[in-house]
């Protein structure tokens, strides 16, 4: 048997499986909660919790994981000194420490200035002791790296620290989106490598020796090596992973993939059983990569996501994450007995809710904090603690206690009602603290002037409709078009209408959705029903949806791609081939052409080795663009000629069922 242990680590839950590809059957699955402050703790959980013995038999262990997404967005990560050649910033980006450098190129290739060695030693020499990484971004390095490539070397002579060039990232035109994917590439090298080392370190106590599989945005695999060298294309890992698992669980070609976990959910568009890629890069964080990742839209919606009943007495859901009373009240029952004391529902309160409650994670390490929140960390120290019980304990006006900031430093986790507590409370779910859900539940539904029935019912509409919103907002997305569908109100006027139809309205609207709803995820099960409902499609639940990005990081594929460009030279008859490894002249098109495929051959061959493939297969894509001559001139005009290696390495269970095809389609003929 191949066995295969795919793990992914989400913001909430770390998943795992174990896949025997060849028969594509899922042995175990196993759940346990992400420990962010030790993700081998949760890792390790989640691994004894698999129940399964035989770990010598296991062949790879597979990653996904949104650490480096959430890295980005709450910025983190190491300092990163940036050295820019030819070109002044244009935008702010995400580092303190940058020199400009007199260099760069042309789309030709030529310098438009000589390298300033001892300029660049200079800048190099005071980044010493600033910073853990280096970035290196050169003006049109695409066309040609030598200047990159020598800076790096300098880099390399004087400082002992991870190197990262722009060029060796992305061959993208757009010299500030490549500098932002270099600075970023250097910060999340400590995340990926912690995450990596986490893994191996409980890999050796169950002595399991395999080679780890990291999945990237675009739902490729590669290995360790270029996982740690290359962090920046495990961005959107962890939903690319469930569009895997949803694709491999399903064999379905057409459908709206959803994901929903704990923090977001993220959704995308299968055609033809693949993803559509984002060509211009991902954004995440606010920066705007160019980094190739599937196109998928993310919301902050999820089980874990914190319910407000707001002021004007309407109930928000999202986007904040929260962690749900259920929870921490089955691990503190004395948390129930706080929340029965709670607050007069007169009590108006302004940055809170008075389900709201607070647990202390870890010490800040740079921020300087005032007297009031230094209280309240050692309050929490012994355990977490209601708000009624700071205020009562602190004797302070709850609307004078503002706990943001530290909540926004992950010095203190928020504890309040969410969607799982909703669940709980209908009896939907039973694994966690129910009483300490359905308190929650009684302190909002009394502070709107409702029954808790009543309140459940309002908060479970707003979740379906929030849920049908999202999908009728990735489908417009897909479109290109770009409407804010929430932010529109003529356009939420006839979603109201159709979402939540009253019955004296005089008009009645529905939408369609024309494919059907994959659901991954643990809590799709209570949700999308409904969802698919409103939306008049169909629902695909597969088994194992609870674990699916655990079941894609196993199942992925990967597919490494060299692209080499050649354009005319300066000169009449002349050609210029642009790669990332090298820039050279030739005086006839068949012979670069013939260099081209020959090296980008070796190199497609190198990265898909690095990658960790092993048997695998180069797919030829070679493109000649002429302009239609006009005139007098009898040839066409020659443009460019763009190769495109890809090398394969098909998942074990895609090459058996390939060749069973294979042997079929014989006997047939």
């Amino acid at each position: 048997m191949s066995l295969v242990l795919g793990i992914d680590t989400g913001g909430t839950y770390t998943d795992g499986v174990v896949v025997e590809l060849r028969s594509k059957q899922i042995l175990k699955k196993a759940k346990a909660l992400t420990t962010r402050e030790n993700l081998s703790i949760g890792i390790r959980n989640c691994i004894a919790n698999l129940d399964f013995e035989d770990f010598k038999k296991i062949s790879v262990v597979s990653l996904s994981t949104t650490l480096a997404t959430n890295a980005i967005v709450e910025g983190r990560g190491c300092e990163v000194g940036l050295l820019m050649i030819g070109y002044d910033p244009i935008g702010s980006l995400p580092v303190k420490h940058s020199y400009v450098l007199p260099g760069g190129h042309n789309l030709k290739g030529r310098p438009n200035a000589e390298l300033d060695v001892e300029k660049t030693r200079q800048a190099i020499d005071e980044l010493k002791g600033k910073v853990d990484a280096v970035a290196i971004s050169g003006y049109l390095s695409v066309r040609n790296p030598e200047h990159e490539i020598a800076v790096r070397r300098m880099v390399s002579e004087i400082l002992d620290l991870p190197v990262v060039c722009a060029h060796q990232l992305t061959t993208s035109l757009g010299f500030h989106e490549r500098t932002v994917t270099a600075v970023l590439n250097a910060r999340l090298i400590p995340i990926i490598t912690e995450l990596i080392e986490s893994v191996k370190k409980v890999l050796n106590e169950k002595g399991i020796e395999a080679p780890i599989m990291v999945v990237k945005g675009d739902g490729c695999m590669m290995g360790e090596a270029l996982a740690r060298e290359k962090p920046i294309e495990t961005i959107l890992s962890g939903p690319a992973s469930s569009i895997i698992g949803g694709t491999f669980l399903t064999q379905s070609a057409d459908a709206l993939v959803l994901d929903m976990g704990g923090t977001t959910t993220d959704i995308a568009i299968l055609k033809n059983g693949v993803p559509k890629i984002n060509q211009e890069g991902a954004t995440v964080g606010g920066w705007l990569t160019r980094v190739q990742a599937a196109q998928i839209y993310t919301y902050g919606l999820g089980g874990d996501s914190y319910i407000q009943a707001a002021r004007n007495g309407e109930i928000k859901v999202g986007p904040q994450r929260v962690w749900p009373l259920c929870v921490v009240g089955y691990q503190y029952p004395y948390l129930v007995d706080e929340l029965k004391l709670n607050f007069e529902k007169t009590y108006d309160l302004m940055f809170a809710q008075a389900t709201d409650c607070f647990m202390f994670l870890k010490d800040s390490t740079h921020e300087v904090l005032n007297d009031q929140e230094k209280q309240v960390i050692q309050i929490l120290q012994a355990g977490p603690r209601s708000l009624f019980y700071l205020t009562q304990r602190m004797d302070i006006d709850p609307n004078l206690l503002n706990l943001q900031h530290l909540v926004n430093l992950g010095v203190l986790a928020r504890i309040s009602l969410t969607p799982s507590d909703l669940l709980h409370a209908k009896g939907t779910y039973h694994q966690w603290n129910r009483e300490a859900a359905e308190i929650g539940v009684e302190v909002l539904a009394s502070r709107m002037g409702k029954s808790s029935n009543e309140f459940i019912h309002l908060a479970s509409e707003k979740i379906i409709n929030d849920l049908c919103i999202t999908c009728i907002q990735s489908l417009v997305g897909c479109d290109e078009q770009s409407i804010r569908i929430k932010n529109t109100p003529e356009v939420m006027y006839f979603i109201q209408k159709a979402l939540s139809p009253k019955q004296d309205q005089s008009l009645d609207c529905s939408f369609k959705i024309n494919m059907p709803i994959i659901g991954i995820g643990a809590p799709v099960q209570a949700w999308l029903p409904a969802v698919a409902e409103k939306m008049n499609t169909g629902l695909i639940i597969p088994e194992h949806a609870e674990v699916a990005n655990a079941v894609g990081a196993a199942t992925g594929k990967i597919m490494e791609t060299v692209k080499v460009l050649i354009k005319p030279g300066e000169k009449d008859g002349t050609y210029l081939l642009h790669a990332p490894w090298e820039y050279k002249m030739f005086e006839n098109l068949e012979v670069a052409v013939a260099y081209a495929l020959d090296s980008a051959k070796k190199q497609a061959m190198l990265a898909a080795g690095k990658a960790g493939a092993t048997e695998f297969e180069l797919v030829v894509n070679h493109q000649d663009k002429y302009a239609q001559s006009a005139g007098m001139i009898e040839k066409d005009l020659y443009i460019e000629s763009l190769i495109e290696i890809t090398a394969v390495e098909r998942p074990e269970w895609e090459r058996e069922e390939i060749k069973e095809k294979f042997f079929v389609d014989m006997q047939d003929s």
